[in-house]
């Protein structure tokens, strides 16, 4: 009784005309930018970032969780159609969905692809409404040490997942917690790290981190690589799937669902691991496995649902423990600071029509991106025509601007600028900036319960290891770190990371 009572809450929140704008406006937003290559949920939710700042809390995170799911959608018409993901965990619905688009089944690859992301959104939206409380409830009797086990259990989590070198992933996080101790010490009120700038002694801004890292890198990445524009069938033929390829999709659905669900809810896992992991499932699973690459419905359904569960699961450790458990969700965290939310179990009992209302606008955008994705598929498409080299200085405008409007000060500009030109170095080093991000946000919030558990405990570092809870997440984080370490996985990190 509960759960409706509390669902008719988010609906009447988010059945308002503004948040329904906002939800619209980051659904359209999101779709946009799962189209055009080149750009992605990161870098565009840190360019719109600090415009959040003028608006309500509410329809600001509506509006933000409305692109990143949007991306999903977007992300699969061009690899369906034109053989290239706008999104990364788009890069498995190009093997079955571009191989039934040149089958002639176009059409029914986009609805099935569409229809089944909408049903993994519905099921991730429920489960989301159904788990929050009782985390919630069990954060509550979480101390500063648990908090602290906690967040290095999340931060361990996302550098295990994460592809690539483990020792980078590790050198990007030590050095995010290391910027985040920039700025005026909590305890002692006392300058520190600050080289005596003035504008340092309120630390290093987020969205400023964010946006040059994401935004500034992702420009100068795009505009070494050779525009590479294909031509378009515009023959889409009919969105109706046929018996057959209805019959074939709607048990990978389930599956595909079930497993965004899971891995959704994991520190660093999300979208791109759900779809990875949906279509090898899918594989071993069925009957005639030859088929899959040349155009099977289940290899396009399953890893569709994956993603978007995966992408909307994402937000329970988010919204429940106020763990962000990916780049995304780390900007999230950012957003709910600029208007003076503290994430974590408290926003369900402070904030409940922030809380239901935004799970309520998920199946909300989740219903419109099925309405803007498949009759609007000849407009997406025209949007590939448009040369990179024309969108780059209007999005390096609107990054400047936002910048600037944080704090109305040109320092911000100039340390964006510093961050852009060193995460290209970092690319070209391919290291992360994902796990930096993660390091920044978690950093503060790492120091105040670390310093808080060993006040209470009178110095005594035992303290973490005494308290059951708190020595059971750094044995889990322990025992993660020792899996990873093994030379076997360790080959495999570099094998994904040099394809």
């Amino acid at each position: 009784m509960d759960l409706l009572n509390n669902l008719m809450i988010g609906f009447g929140v988010a059945f308002t005309p503004e948040n329904l704008i906002y939800a619209f406006l980051g659904c359209l937003l999101g779709t946009l930018v799962g189209v055009l290559p080149g750009l992605g949920p990161v870098p565009t939710i840190a360019m719109l970032l600090p415009i959040t700042y003028v608006l309500p809390p509410i329809a600001g995170l509506i509006m933000l969780a409305g692109i990143y799911y949007g991306t999903q959608y977007g992300g699969s018409t061009t690899a369906i159609l034109v053989n290239l993901p706008g999104e990364t965990s788009a890069v498995v619905t190009v093997l079955d969905g571009h191989a039934m688009a040149k089958n002639g089944r176009a059409g029914a690859a986009l609805a099935i692809a569409a229809l089944g992301s909408f049903f993994a959104g519905s099921v991730a939206t429920l489960l989301i409404a159904a788990f929050a409380p009782p985390l919630a409830e069990l954060a509550f009797k979480f101390g500063p040490a648990e908090y602290f086990s906690l967040m290095v259990l999340g931060l361990v989590g996302a550098v295990v997942l994460a592809s690539g070198s483990l020792m980078k992933a590790i050198a990007m996080i030590l050095l995010g917690l290391l910027l985040g101790m920039v700025g005026t010490d909590v305890n002692s009120g006392v300058a520190r790290f600050d080289f005596g700038i003035p504008e340092l002694q309120d630390g290093v801004g987020f969205a400023i981190v964010a946006m040059g890292v994401f935004g500034f890198t992702e420009i100068m990445t795009n505009l070494e690589q050779k525009e590479n524009r294909v031509e378009v069938d515009s023959k889409i033929g009919s969105l109706y799937p046929n018996k057959q390829e209805f019959k074939e999709s709607w048990p990978a659905v389930l599956r595909g669902t079930a497993i965004g669900s899971c891995l959704g809810i994991l520190p660093g896992g999300g979208a791109v691991l759900s779809s990875f992991a949906s279509y090898t499932v899918e594989k071993k699973l069925s009957k005639n496995p030859e088929r899959f690459g040349k155009g099977h419905p289940a290899g396009l359904a399953g890893p569709e649902s994956a993603n978007n569960a995966g992408a909307q699961t994402s937000f329970i450790p988010l919204l429940t423990l106020g763990i962000p458990g990916n780049a995304v969700m780390a900007l999230m965290v950012g957003a709910m600071t600029i208007h003076n939310i503290q994430p974590g179990p408290q926003v369900m009992t402070s904030h409940p029509e922030l809380f239901w209302g935004l799970i309520a606008s998920m199946w909300i955008g989740n219903l419109m991106l099925v309405v803007l994705n498949l009759p609007l598929i000849g407009i997406w498409i025209k949007l590939l025509t448009v040369p990179y080299r024309v969108l780059y200085p209007a999005i390096l405008l609107f990054c400047t601007i936002g910048v600037y409007s944080l704090n109305y000060n040109v320092f911000d500009i100039i340390v964006t600028a510093i961050f852009g030109i060193v995460g290209y170095l970092w690319s070209k080093l391919k290291c992360e900036g994902a796990p930096l991000l993660l390091g920044l946000v978690l950093g503060p919030l790492m120091e105040e319960n670390f310093r808080r558990a060993l006040l209470l405990s009178r110095g005594n570092f035992a303290t973490f290891i005494e308290r059951p809870l708190s020595a059971s997440l750094l044995g889990v984080a322990l025992l993660l770190v020792l899996i990873i370490s093994l030379p076997s996985l360790k080959k495999k990190r570099e094998i994904f990371e040099e394809t």
